[in-house]
């Protein structure tokens, strides 16, 4: 199917979104976001991707800064050009399916404060997680884009994509997007798919991919020759690798014909000389890994931002050398669970999995996540394909798994949320509250104003070569001393915070009879056990927060917990002991 005369091609920019989250994990901080947003305003696009996604998560987490502050102040610069935002369905901006009255508040709080189209997708292509969320689009007057995560598998096909899109379609999306997390769509799957959307439905097509396998480039000329409607690009200092193919490239590619933009290219590059000169900034953040082609994501599967945090979170674990084999370990886990899209939250607990995996000696599944444990029990949805029966008894023993749409299972929890925020002082703002709920693990310290921002410095050419930089240091924050370890970082060098040496000096290390050991880098959550009580071999004894999935550490025998070193708030690492079971 070809494109009609005069069928305008338009660009939706994610600069400010995912190409930074694909790159440099998601670190571009709002103070540079507003001049790029300036320049951009003036160039014509259809949208800029400018919130959602894990921007949320990582400026409340790494960069001390209010993501709702964000998104009105890149209101106020993009005055022309609608803001979009990636919405994981069920899941909000998190990790786990909210209640229906959080994700009606989210919504409504959203578009307040500038959003204008919700690209809304769900990691499993379940519907049934996206209707509440699509719901609530239409009700506050925006534009849904619903989404297809599009993946390869043996249960996934063209066919099965299409279908999607008709029920998609019939809920009332303004426009479909085929979301190609992963940069997998071939340039004739690419043809096929958006022709067939077409001419199934009458509605405007999306394409988004990545250029982490090289093949981007020729499935947008594919796709544009299918009728695509529009492409997400981002600017070039920010494009290719992980990231999207650039959006001068592709503007130039159709200019004169007929799909040209009406974008200027000479305006585009005053928004690309503003996008070098932040690039410059991070550029110590900027991974090789991640700003190359890896041809090997057509077998991992693993989505760009999922491979900077990947490197990034193996870094923590001070197990980066053996990321080869979690690579290896990924397709497994997915073929295990059914076959899931590789997409947020799904890419976390496939990936977290496998690391699980390949640092537990080898014993798969010896240690699994609360949110696997989930995923199996049916509590994100339906997977596209029965999960591996084995796998399943190991993980849930004769537990059966809910059929039922997730959220029916759960209670309102928005008031009862909102009280506890308010009781502890940390709302100022009725957004507040969803931030808590959201996060209610880091939230706290950063509604209270205690949180840090991630420190990143680049040692000049002279400093490296006559000082060593030390592995780890103490530091003054507020009058009170705290060790931090230094991880170096491809030139740069990242201080991550350990805990305050009080802490530090109650938890033990080594060889300790009775002792429980953390398995890995991470904070405690929860303590579920005191001192004195009995306990049996299995029960979660701590719930540690690592790789954004919640750990549980379980114990290893029946017996009576002697000492405990650690509470909740406490960063441990990988061999501290964390109590005492005789």
């Amino acid at each position: 199917m070809c494109a009609a005369k005069s069928d305008t091609l338009y660009i939706t920019d994610t600069t400010l979104r995912d190409a930074h989250q694909s790159l440099i994990a998601t670190r571009l901080r709002t103070e540079d976001m507003l001049p790029l947003a300036r320049a951009i305003d003036n160039v014509g696009f259809f949208s800029v991707e400018a919130w959602g996604g894990a921007t949320f998560d990582s400026c409340i987490r790494f960069l001390n800064d209010d993501p709702w502050d964000r998104l009105r102040m890149l209101k106020t610069e993009l005055r022309r050009t609608p803001i979009q935002m990636l919405l994981r369905g069920q899941n909000l901006v998190g990790y786990r399916h909210y209640p229906d009255d959080v994700v009606e508040r989210f919504v409504d709080a959203s578009a307040r404060n500038g959003v204008d189209i919700f690209r809304v997708f769900d990691a499993l292509n379940d519907i049934r997680n996206m209707t509440k969320a699509m719901e609530e689009v239409r009700n506050v007057g925006a534009h849904l884009q619903g989404a297809i995560s599009y993946t390869t598998s043996p249960v996934h096909s063209v066919a099965t994509f299409i279908d999607m899109a008709e029920d998609l379609y019939s809920l009332g999306c303004d426009s479909i997007c085929i979301k190609d997390m992963a940069g997998l769509i071939m340039p004739h799957d690419a043809r096929d798919l958006i022709s067939g959307i077409k001419k199934a439905v009458d509605i405007k097509v999306c394409l988004h991919s990545h250029c982490t396998s090289g093949v981007a480039p020729l499935s947008y000329q594919a796709a544009i020759d299918a009728g695509v409607d529009i492409l997400d690009t981002a600017m070039s200092p920010f494009a290719l690798g992980t990231s999207q193919p650039p959006t001068e490239s592709v503007v130039a590619s159709v200019s004169r014909t007929s799909r040209d933009t009406g974008i200027d290219l000479i305006a585009l590059r005053e928004v690309r000389n503003v996008c070098r000169e932040v690039r410059e900034k991070y550029e110590p953040l900027f991974s090789a890994i991640a700003d190359r082609v890896d041809s090997d994501v057509l077998i991992y599967q693993l989505p760009g931002g999922m491979i900077s945090n990947l490197i990034s979170q193996l870094k923590e674990q001070d197990a980066l050398d053996r990321l080869e084999e979690v690579f290896l370990e990924i397709p497994r886990v997915r073929k295990d669970l059914g076959y899931p899209p590789l997409v947020t939250p799904t890419s976390q607990i496939v990936g977290t999995q496998a690391v699980f995996n390949v640092l537990m000696g080898g014993e798969r599944y010896r240690n699994v996540t609360t949110e696997v444990k989930d995923y199996v029990l049916g509590l994100y949805g339906r997977p596209p394909a029965p999960i591996s029966p084995e796998v399943r008894k190991l993980i849930i023993g004769d537990e059966e798994p809910v059929t039922v749409r997730p959220a029916d299972l759960l209670m309102p929890i928005y008031e009862q949320m909102r009280g506890e925020a308010v009781e502890q002082g940390l709302v100022t703002r009725e957004e507040d509250v969803l931030t808590y709920i959201l996060y209610p693990s880091i939230a706290p310290s950063f509604l209270k104003g205690e949180r840090q921002a991630e420190v990143i410095s680049k040692p000049s050419a002279e400093s490296a070569r006559t000082a060593e930089i030390p592995s780890s240091m103490e530091v003054e924050v507020d009058g009170e001393i705290f060790s931090v370890r230094i991880v170096t970082v491809e030139g740069s060098s990242v201080t991550v915070p350990m805990a305050a040496p009080a802490a530090r000096e109650r938890i033990p290390r080594g060889d300790v009879a009775g002792g429980v050991k953390s398995n890995m880098q991470g904070m405690v959550l929860q303590v579920l056990t005191q001192k004195g009580n009995a306990v049996r071999k299995g029960d979660t004894l701590i719930v540690l927060e690592a790789m954004k999935m919640e750990n549980p550490i379980r114990s290893p025998r029946d017996g009576t917990v002697e000492e405990i070193f650690v509470n909740a708030g406490d960063v441990v690492q990988n061999g501290d002991v964390l109590m005492i079971i005789e």
